[in-house]
């Protein structure tokens, strides 16, 4: 018996944050993002065969919730930072596809470039060909300790 369900859906979010303290500025990223009540649970980046994106998805509160991400925080005031996610999905939706993170002290532009190319790489490697290759992501100047996050949450319809 499987005791775990397979995702079918999953769904692109991305927020940022400013605190007194870094934690209060990645709690506040979360929020921003729509998962702030939720506990993540941090996986690796495959996406399971079939699944489908969605503009939005209501989670439970409180809820184990999978996730891949990236975030980065600073106080810093001034700073930029940076933090991208992509989903690469294949021609075959027999096959899985991928998701890639990045962050980094860098104009957003650069960094969703990188992780773009990440999940580019990754079909290379796994000789996939490539069907949609999406990614979103954001930028913030730090105020006094802020923090930016994205995530691609694999959830259930």
């Amino acid at each position: 018996m499987n005791m775990i369900r397979t995702p079918n859906i999953f769904c692109l979010v991305k927020g940022s944050g400013e605190g007194r303290m870094l934690l209060n500025a990645f709690d506040q990223a979360l929020l921003n993002a729509g998962v702030g009540d939720t506990n993540l649970v941090r996986m690796s980046s495959i996406v399971p065969p079939g699944a489908k994106q969605r503009k939005s998805v209501t989670l439970p509160k409180g809820g184990l919730i999978p996730v891949a991400y990236a975030h980065i925080d600073s106080d810093t005031p001034g700073e930029l930072i940076s933090a991208a996610i992509a989903v690469a999905l294949p021609e075959d939706p027999e096959q899985a596809g991928v998701i890639m993170e990045y962050e980094g002290k860098a104009p957003l532009s650069e960094v969703e470039e990188k992780v773009r190319q990440m999940a580019q790489d990754a079909f290379d490697y796994r000789n996939r060909k490539l069907g949609t290759l999406f990614s979103t992501g954001l930028e913030h100047t730090v105020e006094q300790c802020g923090a930016v996050f994205a995530g691609a949450v694999l959830w259930y319809e």
